[in-house]
């Protein structure tokens, strides 16, 4: 039957395709091609098919844990606040310094007054931390959480700091907040966690900052193998400013200061 005049002619495959780019890019964690079958009403086939050239057409990214926006993705549109947009930048982030340094990384983000985690890559040597206290309670004893405190207005740190107890997760943690705030004032443009959140894991965080985004790249090591140098540090900051400027930063500090690194 030939449709109704004036009424488009619709193709269903493509309906069907982008139905599965935009459950993707709306999601805040990768999916497997499992669920998105479930979540559409497809067959695993069409969803397999449809995924395959979702993939080979750059709109999709398949990732050991599920899929994620591709690279042509950002060219519908470059809001930044799109999860999907943002969680597949931060993956290739991610992956990118696990790749390099052979660590487990992360990022965390403030927003709405507390941190959240927003993704982890797994290093295949050096897995992740258990992460045993959640980060919106653990920020004082984490790189993830102090570097983003380091980076916040002082009226933001300090209400922060006082609606969060700094309970001692470690021998090594830092629960006294006049030292904290110290620390975190001197910090050189990156910090490190020795200890403090669990025993026998150092991590080592950087800034990630764009506009209305304060983040936090960071890696994590068994502490003896833990090197924290000047090459280690470097590489994660190269990795944090060109992020930083995927999420849409006005302008980067073209010479980061040289810090002094105690070895």
């Amino acid at each position: 039957m030939s449709p109704t005049e004036g009424e488009p002619t619709l193709i269903g495959s493509v309906q069907r395709a982008l139905r599965l780019v935009d459950i993707v890019a709306n999601s805040p964690r990768p999916l497997p091609a499992k669920m998105l079958a479930t979540a559409t009403g497809l067959t695993p086939g069409t969803t397999y098919n449809l995924i395959r050239t979702l993939i080979h057409e750059g709109y999709l990214s398949a990732e050991p844990d599920g899929l994620v926006l591709g690279t042509r993705f950002p060219s519908f549109q470059q809001e930044i606040d799109s999860r999907g947009v943002f969680l597949a930048r931060v993956r290739s982030a991610l992956r990118k310094v696990t790749e390099e340094v052979g660590a487990t990384a992360y990022l965390s983000r403030f927003d709405d007054g507390e941190m959240h985690l927003v993704d982890i890559v797994d290093a295949v040597h050096n897995p992740r931390v258990e992460l045993w206290v959640g980060l919106q309670s653990s920020a004082h004893a984490t790189a993830l959480g102090k570097q983003i405190l380091a980076e916040l207005p002082d009226e933001h740190r300090l209400d922060y700091l006082a609606r969060h107890r700094l309970e001692e997760l470690t021998p090594r943690t830092i629960s006294d907040r006049h030292t904290l705030l110290t620390q975190l004032e001197h910090s050189p443009g990156w910090v490190v966690d020795q200890e403090e959140y669990v025993i026998g894991a150092t991590c080592v965080a950087v800034p990630v900052i764009a506009p209305n985004i304060t983040a936090s790249l960071a890696i994590s090591l068994p502490s003896e193998l833990a090197v924290v140098d000047r090459a280690l540090v470097s590489r994660l900051q190269s990795v944090a400013r060109r992020l930083s400027l995927q999420l849409g930063a006005d302008a980067l500090d073209a010479g980061t200061p040289d810090v002094e690194f105690t070895i």
